[in-house]
């Protein structure tokens, strides 16, 4: 590397410091898993280098990605117990993913008895905070040690929130994990609350929607309820701007994508996205 190549790696150091997400609820089926890899891929496709973590020992991220066989050394579990670098990931899609696997749910208990182990996380992307530009979280569907590992090693929470009485409902216990959360990390921020599973014909999702619009701060734009194409490549292991480029899911998500970012102060324009 040329004096000049190595001032300008130096500047970007400066500069561009990576930023952590961590997509968090501990309701199921509000979009995570989905957020998670659509807007990784999304980030990817715009230029950042992109680290996903999943966290859930449901694995629907790294399946959804179309990665399988994992073992256990491949997920964070020596780091979530033990304080471990975190292991090699896994290059798919332009992505870096370090996967799960159901053996990552052993590591729950084995975090009660490890004195500051809610913290391995944070301590271990710290360690790669060179490598990446941001880093996303999907978490698992609870407020266990694996959510609880998650959360604090964000920067910004990402809040996916259905509109349906699920996700009025999960608002509460939301709200008291953060209070927790908050004792030990009091810089931990929703950067954004994102309304999922929208269907504008139901009055009950409207009613909801304007709930949430009353409740709520910072709120993204709904994300229209468009389960087929959602599933389907989930299915086929590949983001939707891989599997479905210019559909209207695909253009829900670079919306998303680029309200995220914005929220997160990413310096990233995202092309067909409206912040």
């Amino acid at each position: 590397m040329t004096s000049k190549s190595l001032f300008v790696a130096e500047i970007r150091a400066r500069l561009i410091e990576m930023r952590t997400l961590t997509f968090f609820n501990h309701a199921g089926g509000v979009m995570k898993s989905s957020l998670t890899r659509d807007v990784g891929y999304t980030l990817s496709q715009a230029g950042l280098r992109v680290l996903v973590v999943d966290l859930d020992p449901q694995a629907n991220l790294t399946d959804w990605l179309g990665v399988s066989g994992v073992t256990r050394e491949q997920t964070v579990y020596t780091t979530a117990t033990s304080g471990d670098p975190l292991p090699s990931p896994t290059a798919v899609h332009g992505l870096h993913l370090i996967p799960s696997d159901v053996s990552l749910a052993l590591a729950e208990g084995q975090m009660m008895g490890v004195v500051g182990a809610h913290l391995h996380l944070r301590q271990a992307l710290q360690a790669v905070s060179d490598q990446y530009d941001v880093t996303l979280i999907d978490s698992p569907p609870s407020l266990g040690q694996l959510s609880i590992l998650g959360a604090l090693a964000a920067d910004h929470l990402i809040v996916p929130v259905p509109t349906r009485q699920k996700g009025m409902n999960a608002l509460a216990g939301l709200s008291e994990a953060m209070a927790t959360y908050r004792k030990l990390r009091p810089d931990l921020t929703v950067a954004l609350y994102v309304p999922t599973l929208y269907d504008a014909r139901r009055s009950h999702d409207r009613e909801a929607y304007a709930a949430l619009q009353g409740m709520l701060r910072p709120l993204a734009s709904p994300i229209p309820d468009r389960g087929a194409v959602w599933n389907d490549s989930a299915s086929a292991g590949q983001p939707v701007g891989l599997y479905a480029p210019g559909s209207p899911v695909h253009q829900d998500v670079l919306r998303a994508t680029a309200e995220i970012a914005a929220a997160s102060r990413l310096e990233v324009t995202i092309p067909g996205g409206k912040a």
